[in-house]
């Protein structure tokens, strides 16, 4: 349904994805977001849920870009709305999924033939292109270049804003004895042509382990069947809410 301003009407379903559906607010260029308790990996070929898991995760998200904005980093986060919703500026994707490495873990590890758990000398910032149906292949900067993803100016922007995010994340986990090992980031363009940090950033996107024991409090949890899930993300939003609140 289109308004007579031609806007879409308030909570018509925009878009629906793995973890979030977005739905319009009725305001012109903000959206509602609503996290999901779906649960998925291995580029969706592996599915599950846990009760909660939506209003967790809006909540660490919602945190997160909270302490991002008051260091300077703008996202499209303006407020939480309900249990499980987050009222956002509507942002154009940028076709890119912005990972950051502190440690080496995962498939990353397993590519490279080093050990899971190697610390980095320093922070690795790579892009991937954000494609289902190809699997999200890494890209190197003149791939982004030649596709017409990005300008150079815009690819320095985005790795700038990475490592800015990575060290504030890296101090507010670490005050909750978590260690970031690796993330991922969207960020998005909104109608006055600003980069926003955009998505989310939670355990699903982050591997986070605990400071002392090294156990896996993440998505890993549900991608290598070691249980605990629900537990885990509970216990990261626990941990911030004792820090941030």
């Amino acid at each position: 349904m289109i308004n007579s301003d031609g806007m879409n009407a308030e909570g018509k379903l925009l878009y629906e994805g793995k973890a979030k559906r977005v739905f319009a607010s009725g305001k012109p260029h903000i959206l509602r977001v609503e996290f999901k308790n779906s649960l998925t990996a291995f580029n969706a070929l592996k599915k599950g849920s846990f009760e909660n898991k939506g209003h967790i995760n809006r909540d660490i998200a919602s945190l997160l870009f909270q302490e991002l904005n008051k260091e300077g980093i703008a996202s499209h986060w303006i407020s939480n709305a309900g249990d499980v919703d987050m009222i956002v500026h509507e942002v154009k994707i940028i076709p890119l999924e912005v990972v950051v490495r502190n440690t080496l873990a995962g498939s990353t590890a397993k590519k490279l033939g080093i050990a899971e758990g190697n610390v980095l000398a320093k922070p690795l910032v790579e892009f991937y292109y954000k494609d289902d149906a190809l699997a999200d292949p890494f890209v190197s900067d003149d791939q982004i270049l030649m596709m017409g993803i990005a300008t150079e100016t815009e690819i320095q922007e985005l790795k700038l804003l990475a490592q800015k995010i990575n060290q504030t994340l890296k101090r507010i986990f670490a005050v909750a004895e978590i260690d970031l090992i690796d993330f991922k980031v969207e960020f998005g363009k909104d109608h006055q042509g600003r980069i926003l940090l955009a998505d989310e950033i939670t355990p699903d996107c982050c591997r986070l382990w605990d400071m002392k024991t090294q156990e896996k409090l993440d998505k890993d949890r549900f991608r290598r069947d070691l249980g605990n899930i629900k537990e885990s993300y509970e216990e990261v939003l626990r941990r911030l809410k004792g820090k941030l609140s």
